[in-house]
């Protein structure tokens, strides 16, 4: 049985593999920076639903890397861990 590191490491010796998930990149990061957070903070996501006042499949959505979320959803969600969201600009 292989493991999910041989997996991963066979998946992103194809290039157009590589290529999807360094497109990703961002998403991704922004995805473990919102649940190492919400980590920090010890909530659940139905913790931070309900204090975002919406559900917890919304919160799993925007902690699930797939899609970048507004500007707006970060920032009811960093309110809602008692954080407060912080925009950065860096050169490539």
């Amino acid at each position: 049985m292989k493991t999910l590191k041989t997996l991963k490491a066979e998946l992103m010796a194809r290039p157009g593999v590589r290529a999807e998930y360094e497109a990703q990149a961002d998403e991704f990061a922004m995805a473990r920076e919102l649940i190492a957070a919400r980590t920090r903070a010890g909530l659940t996501q139905a913790d931070v639903a309900e204090r975002m006042g919406t559900t917890q499949s919304t919160v799993a959505r925007l902690e699930g890397g797939k899609a970048t979320p507004s500007l707006r959803s970060v920032q009811r969600y960093a309110q809602a861990i008692g954080c407060r969201a912080v925009v950065r600009l860096e050169h490539a």
